[in-house]
């Protein structure tokens, strides 16, 4: 039977907090392959979110509205250190306030391709649960906020160490991780990828 998402969601987030615990300072201000974000940055966006009702919601969409709200968020945690990150991640690891929408899905997807940024740019991969990848995958493609649809119109994209695939047309494969952030804008993943449809790919990741 598979895990609801808020399950799935909470064990992505105690798996980030568990890999945040290793890391060093020299790598809490290290790049990401979030464009402009630190992997403090991107930690501190993570939790952004989190205790912010419908008035707070709303105050930072007002100072920001979409893209830009989400540089609020950081920007507002920024005078946390890496261990009071930490601390506030591990004391949300169940999602709350905007990250618990749809029943996680917002948590699970946007913590599981964020914590894959931080672990791509340092250069220390993981096997993600193969169930857990199973059930993002199956989420992005259709999200329209992550803007995946646009990127895979007219291909197929076949994983290869899972059961998974999606659409029609030339034919992009690859593990399962790399599909996932191919599909989310990150042209760092292009390397791990293969097939007929892997140029058509690339010019619209601009890889």
């Amino acid at each position: 039977m598979t895990a609801p998402l808020m399950t799935m969601a909470r064990a992505e987030r105690a798996d980030l907090a568990d890999f945040l615990a290793t890391l060093s300072p020299r790598d809490w201000e290290a790049p990401s392959l979030c464009s402009k974000w630190t992997v403090k940055d991107v930690v501190a966006h993570v939790i952004s979110y989190e205790e912010l009702g419908a008035v707070g919601l709303f105050g930072r969409f007002a100072k920001g509205w979409i893209v830009r709200a989400n540089q609020v968020g950081v920007d507002e945690f920024a005078k946390l250190n890496p261990q009071q990150l930490l601390e506030f991640l591990r004391n949300h690891l169940e999602p709350r306030g905007l990250t618990a929408g749809f029943g996680g899905m917002i948590a699970l997807v946007d913590g599981t391709i964020h914590h894959q940024d931080i672990r791509r740019a340092l250069g220390r991969p993981r096997s993600v649960p193969a169930e857990r990848l199973e059930r993002v995958l199956g989420l992005v493609p259709g999200n329209p906020r992550l803007g995946a649809g646009r990127r895979i119109r007219g291909l197929r994209l076949r994983a290869n160490d899972i059961d998974w695939s999606h659409g029609s047309g030339p034919e992009v494969t690859g593990p399962g991780e790399a599909l996932l952030m191919a599909m989310s804008g990150r042209p760092a993943a292009l390397a791990d990828l293969d097939g007929p449809g892997l140029g058509t790919l690339a010019a619209r990741l601009g890889g």
